[in-house]
């Protein structure tokens, strides 16, 4: 699995499984696949699958497949079938699969608002984004309205069975950072079905906001530092290195108080630059404070500045997880306890499988 996510696949049949998703945010150019029950994101449009080693056979008609590598079979995988909630329109006429996408096998997930203040600014957007390209494509609204989150989200647990849902969103200014716009999606949604949901967005200037979003019915939290040390934040990701990481570590403070140990979470890309050693010490740090540090392997988007960046090597990121898999267990800390959200989902990164 840790070779797949640094690799790629290539597909012999991409109609395989559910659409595969290009650009926009959250998990872009990849596609869902099934590995020994536990279901990854792989990338399969950048210009890394192109070049992998590993090749996915067309499925058969339970749609499971064999990866090879050249002519030796490595191993079988399936492919999670369309969901049913993807045929639906909304009231107004959009389709369901615009307000909010299938990631894993059973979480639904949406960028509440997909214009950040940050994207519009040559000089101040994160290197490695594609929140806008989705949008551009004509793949989903600028803004998902209260009803319309409430109403695929009814439908994909009904009809799909999905078990919990992720709610990020663009940062629309410099005070509550997006915290107001998911409060109300999040009260919406609580108001017509019972399903876990996970709020994401960058520290808020009031730690007041963790409290609001709580009672709004938002389980988890995620605020994502994406890079742990003040150059690489500063080079990649210049917009948002303005919120410091001081002000990250007293936010995951505070918020653990309101949503308690495992349930806030953040997002450490391993591969912009971070060294080993930094990106173990800052998971020192934020598990220490009860927080469950997500890291994933960096994919290069097509159609962003970092198209071209390397994506880590399965050795960089087998030397990050396998130590840190170890230090969850010794904090007891683990995925499957996290109520709702990415490390709940656990596809983006094979972390899950090394904890001990």
């Amino acid at each position: 699995m840790t070779e797949l996510q640094s690799f790629g696949l290539r597909l012999v049949d991409p109609s395989a499984g559910v659409a595969s998703r290009r650009g926009g945010a959250g998990p872009s150019d990849h596609k869902a696949v099934t590995v020994d029950g536990h279901t990854i994101m792989v990338p399969v449009h950048t210009s890394t699958a192109w070049e992998s080693p590993f090749v996915a056979q067309a499925p058969d008609g339970e749609g499971r497949s064999t990866v090879m590598r050249g002519a030796i079979p490595i191993a079988s995988i399936s492919f999670p079938r369309q969901p049913r909630f993807y045929a639906m329109q909304t009231f107004d006429g959009v389709p369901y699969s615009h307000i909010a996408t299938l990631h894993g096998s059973d979480v639904l997930a949406t960028t509440v608002l997909q214009t950040c203040i940050r994207y519009q600014s040559r000089t101040k957007t994160c290197q490695f984004c594609a929140i806008g390209q989705s949008l551009a494509a004509g793949r989903t609204v600028a803004r998902k309205t209260p009803e319309q989150l409430a109403e695929v989200a009814r439908a994909a647990v009904l009809l799909d069975g999905v078990k919990h849902m992720v709610l990020t969103t663009g940062t629309p200014n410099a005070t509550d950072r997006g915290a107001a716009v998911l409060c109300e999606s999040a009260f919406a949604i609580k108001a017509a079905v019972d399903i876990p949901i996970q709020g994401q967005c960058e520290p808020p200037d009031d730690d007041q906001w963790f409290h609001r979003m709580k009672a709004a019915g938002i389980d988890t939290l995620g605020m994502h530092l994406e890079s742990v040390t003040p150059a690489v934040r500063q080079k990649i990701m210049p917009g948002k290195a303005g919120v410091p990481i001081s002000r990250y570590l007293s936010a995951f403070e505070a918020a653990v108080g309101v949503f308690g140990r495992g349930q806030v979470s953040t997002y450490i890309l391993a591969g912009l630059g971070d060294t080993r050693e930094a990106v173990l010490a800052m998971c020192d740090q934020l598990l220490a404070l009860g927080v469950y540090p997500f890291v994933v392997p960096f994919v290069p988007i097509s159609g962003t500045p970092l198209e071209s960046h390397p994506a880590p090597s399965p050795e960089f990121m087998k030397s990050i997880l396998e130590p840190l898999g170890q230090r969850l267990a010794a904090h007891h800390l683990r995925s499957s306890d996290i109520k709702a959200g990415c490390g709940k989902c656990g596809a983006c990164s094979s972390l899950s499988v090394y904890e001990t």
